[in-house]
């Protein structure tokens, strides 16, 4: 039989009523002649509120008993899903991740996969199981103890399930009908993609983008497993949602895909850092170890001799983390002065920033994007404080004020709104 992985998240399964729904949706499929599996979330809100407990119970938990705890809202989850599934008289099974085993490595929280061997499901698909309900986000270690993927770690389970067992196709099921090419609630045209690539997607994801998981995306890129997003209140046809796939399935690529903000972000400047080998390192490898994230850096040009006090050369060293990092940072920055590991004269932090990028495989082959990028924020009088590109993206920070607008006037200068 051709199988097909289908995965709910906590709004799709927030009650019986959507449980059911969502059990309809995968009575099609079967009845189109899919086995399946099925990965499902804890009920909207209900990891959240587990979450608590956890802290609430013990501020300096163990992290194992953590994810004993974490993963439950999952189970009940798959329970009640293939419970919905046999009344309807299906045949299905629900499946807990030691039960299939979901092997993972050991760090309790952020599990990574090792290995989805098929044998126990494939055995029940052969004695006439048609659905197998897989509760996501959780696997076993090799210690035989629960372990959590972090959040968002049920796309990433969906993806290898499909990746391991060969789907024909992923689909995420969620709250929105597919990728759009920047949030509806900013651009009002913003428009539906029927296909982007795992290149776009990717970069889309890590750059605040929420649709899908970016951890997913990495999976899905390594093993061509072909991801269509969907939502989960609407009637679905072979048309509905983006198809997140291959750049060989896509025709003909547009300079830009989409526009992608993160709202939350800081910026942080150490001035007059010794300019020589290793001050790269010296300044980030402490930041590694506060657990900040580092986005865009900027070095400026070296000056030679500033003055008296600072022999040789110096320069300033800019770079980006998540605003509810800084603190993290800034201890990182003074405890590595302290220990003599760094020098600088002041560090400056502006806390009031967003990052707003462009995303195209188009880029590759069409010029001048940076050009109009930049043309369009002047005319808006925004001002940009740092600059970072790749091959298919260009990022700036500007003042968080200006977000909207520069989202907007982005979307209208690059004309998103047209297929």
């Amino acid at each position: 039989m051709p199988l097909l992985v289908m995965k709910f998240g906590g709004t799709s399964v927030a009650d019986l009523d959507r449980i059911a729904n969502a059990a309809k949706k995968v009575q099609k499929e079967v009845d189109r002649g899919y086995d399946v599996i099925v990965i499902v979330s804890a009920m909207s809100g209900k990891t959240n509120e587990l979450v608590k407990w956890v802290n609430d119970t013990s501020p300096f938990y163990d992290a194992r008993e953590y994810d004993a705890v974490v993963a439950s809202g999952e189970n009940v989850t798959a329970g009640l899903m293939a419970l919905r599934l046999q009344e309807m008289g299906i045949p299905a099974r629900s499946w807990q991740g030691w039960q299939v085993p979901i092997l993972t490595t050991s760090q309790h929280g952020q599990a990574r996969f090792v290995d989805i061997p098929r044998d126990n499901i494939d055995a029940k698909f052969a004695e006439g199981m048609k659905v197998a309900v897989v509760a996501g986000f959780q696997g076993v270690s090799p210690e035989g103890r629960i372990t959590t993927l972090g959040r968002g770690g049920s796309d990433t389970t969906a993806v290898a399930f499909a990746a391991a067992f060969g789907a024909e196709r992923c689909d995420i099921y969620t709250d929105v009908d597919g990728v759009y090419t920047t949030d509806p609630r900013i651009a009002k045209k913003a428009r539906k993609l029927d296909k982007i690539s795992f290149e776009e997607m990717l970069e889309l994801a890590s750059l605040g983008a929420k649709v899908l998981q970016t951890r997913s995306v990495e999976l899905a890129m390594r093993y061509k497993v072909r991801l269509r997003v969907v939502s989960s209140f609407e009637e679905i046809d072979e048309n509905s949602g983006t198809l997140v796939c291959d750049e060989d399935e896509i025709m003909e690529s547009k300079a830009v895909a989409g526009i992608a903000y993160s709202r939350e972000e800081a910026k942080i400047t150490l001035f007059t850092i010794e300019d020589r080998p290793g001050i790269a390192a010296a300044i980030f490898g402490p930041l590694a170890d506060a657990g900040v994230n580092v986005d865009m850096i900027v070095q400026n040009i070296s000056e030679k001799d500033y003055d008296e006090a600072h022999p040789g050369a110096v320069t300033d060293m800019t770079f980006s983390c998540p605003v509810d990092q800084v603190a993290r940072a800034k201890k990182a920055m003074e405890d590595a002065k302290a220990q003599g590991l760094i020098k600088y004269d002041e560090l400056i932090i502006d806390d009031d920033v967003a990052k707003v990028s462009v995303v195209g495989i188009g880029m590759r082959s069409h010029a001048g994007v940076a050009a109009r990028m930049f043309e369009s924020l002047s005319r808006e009088n925004i001002n940009i404080k740092v600059i970072t590109t790749s091959e298919i993206k260009i990022s700036v920070l500007i003042d968080r004020k200006y977000m909207e607008l520069a989202v907007q006037a982005l979307h209208d200068v690059f004309e998103l709104d047209k297929a």
